[in-house]
C-alpha cells in the first residue's frame, strides 16, 4: 500500500526534529526556534530514527513529545462519543495473532461511529499517543480545506505564489495549491534516501539564510522538468510547503489553527503533539501524535463529511483519486485503494483505512520490524478485508 518512497515522508521531515531530551511536552502554541547547536544534534538523532532497533521504537513511538521539541494540539472540553457498538465476529485468537505479528499497539475498528473492535498492546491504552509519521499529511490538506472555508484560502486553484510570494521566479511560479496537494507540480525532486545528493537529505542539511523559511528556502532553488499537473512525484519538501502556505494565509501555527477547527469543535479526546523544525514550526508532512480513538475520530470526521469545519463536498474530492501513478492512486494527501477505500498512511505500519460502502474506519498504531514492508502491507490489507467482511455479517 506504500513503496519505498514513503520512507522519506519521515525522513526528511524528521530531520528537522530531534533535539535534546524532554521530560515533558511543551505548552506554548507559538514557534521558537532552537539553538544552531540543537539544530545540528537534530539532524542526527532524526536520521537515527528510522535505525532505531525494535525495543526503541516501542519505547520511543509514544513517548516522542519526551524526545522532540513539538507543539500542543489542544482539546476542548466537549468530546465526541463513540459508544459501544456489537463486537466484530472476529475469534480473538485471530485479532491477537495479527496484532502480533504486525507489532500493532492499538487496534480500533468504528462502523456508524460505534466502536465494534478496540485493542491495545505493547503497555499502550486509550490514554496515551502514538507517532503518526506520514498520516499527518492528510490532517495538513484538511486544514487546507479549514482555511478555504474561513476565506483565508480562496481556492485551491490559486498560484501557490499567492500565499507564498518567496517562491516567484522559480519552479513554482504558476504552480497551484491543488497541484501541490496532489504531488504533481512538475519541478522536479530526488526522494532517494541511499543518495546523500537527494533533496531530502540536503533539504534541512544547507545553511538557511536569516528570516527564511528553511522548506521555502530549499524549494525555490529546485527547477521544473515537468509541466504542472502531469505527473505524480512523491515530493516530501511539498507537504512542509502546504504547511507554510496555511501558516501564512491564516497568520497562525498548525497547531493552533488545528485545535481551533478540528480538535475543538469536533470533539476529539486527548491533546495531540506536533513535532517542530528548527524553526518552532510544525512539521506538516509528518510527526503528529495522537491517540488511537482520535485517530479513529479523523476517519470518521471524512465520513461524516466535516461540516462546520471544511466547504461542503471537500473530503469526497479530497479522498477520491485526483492522480494515478503505477500501482495506485492519490487526492488530496490522501491514498486511494481499488475497491473504494482511501487511507492515511505512515511508515512502520500507521494507518487510518476508510470504507465509506460500510461507512467503517480502521486504525492500527503500530512499530513494523521495517518502515515499510510489501509482506506486512498485504497482510494488513488482508487483515481489513476480513474486518470488512465480519462487519457486513
Amino acid at each position: 500500500m506504500m513503496g519505498k518512497r514513503a520512507i522519506w515522508l519521515a525522513a526528511g521531515a524528521l530531520v528537522l526534529t530531534a533535539c535534546t531530551p524532554r521530560t515533558e511536552p511543551p505548552a506554548a502554541a507559538s514557534p521558537v526556534a532552537v539553538s544552531a547547536e540543537d539544530s545540528a544534534r537534530l539532524r542526527q538523532v532524526g536520521a537515527a530514527i528510522l535505525f532505531w532497533s525494535q525495543e526503541e521504537r516501542e519505547r520511543n513511538f509514544p513517548a516522542m513529545e519526551k524526545i522532540f521539541p513539538g507543539n500542543v494540539v489542544k482539546a476542548g472540553g466537549k468530546v465526541r462519543p463513540l459508544p459501544k457498538g456489537a463486537p466484530l465476529p472476529l475469534a480473538d485468537a485471530e485479532v491477537a495473532a495479527f496484532m502480533a505479528a504486525q507489532k500493532v499497539a492499538g487496534l480500533i475498528v468504528l462502523q456508524d461511529g460505534k466502536i465494534r473492535l478496540e485493542r491495545y498492546a505493547m503497555g499502550y491504552g486509550p490514554n496515551g499517543r502514538w507517532t503518526s509519521f506520514s498520516v499527518a499529511k492528510s490532517v495538513t490538506s484538511t486544514l487546507v480545506g479549514a482555511a478555504i472555508r474561513d476565506g483565508f484560502i480562496k481556492s485551491i486553484d490559486d498560484p501557490v505564489t499567492r500565499y507564498i510570494p518567496d517562491l516567484a521566479g522559480a519552479g513554482y511560479d504558476g504552480v497551484t495549491i491543488r497541484q501541490l496537494l496532489t504531488m504533481t507540480s512538475g519541478v522536479r525532486w530526488n526522494e532517494d534516501y541511499t543518495d546523500p545528493d537527494s533533496d531530502v537529505a540536503r533539504m534541512f542539511a544547507e545553511p538557511v539564510p536569516a528570516g527564511q523559511d528553511p522548506t521555502v528556502a530549499y524549494m525555490r532553488k529546485l527547477p521544473r522538468v515537468d509541466e504542472p499537473g502531469s505527473k505524480f512525484v512523491y515530493k516530501t519538501g511539498e507537504t512542509n510547503l502546504i504547511g507554510v502556505l496555511v501558516r501564512r494565509a491564516t497568520g497562525k501555527t498548525l497547531s493552533a489553527y488545528l485545535s481551533e477547527k478540528v480538535w475543538r469543535r469536533y470533539g476529539m479526546e486527548r491533546d495531540a503533539f506536533w513535532m517542530t523544525d528548527q524553526t518552532g514550526a510544525e512539521v506538516s508532512g509528518c510527526c503528529l501524535s495522537v491517540s488511537l480513538r482520535d485517530y479513529a475520530r479523523i476517519g470518521q470526521l471524512t465520513l461524516d463529511g466535516g461540516k462546520g469545519i471544511v466547504p461542503d463536498g471537500w473530503f469526497a474530492e479530497a479522498t477520491k483519486t485526483q492522480t494515478t501513478f503505477p500501482g495506485g492512486g492519490y487526492g488530496y494527501q490522501w491514498w486511494t485503494i481499488p475497491g473504494g477505500y482511501y487511507a492515511a498512511q505512515g511508515i512502520f505500519g500507521q494507518v487510518i483505512l476508510v470504507d465509506p460502502a460500510s461507512k467503517l474506519v480502521m486504525v492500527a498504531s503500530s512499530a513494523w520490524p521495517k518502515a515499510t514492508d510489501r509482506d506486512l502491507s498485504q497482510q494488513r490489507l488482508a487483515f481489513a478485508m476480513k474486518v470488512l467482511a465480519a462487519a457486513k455479517q
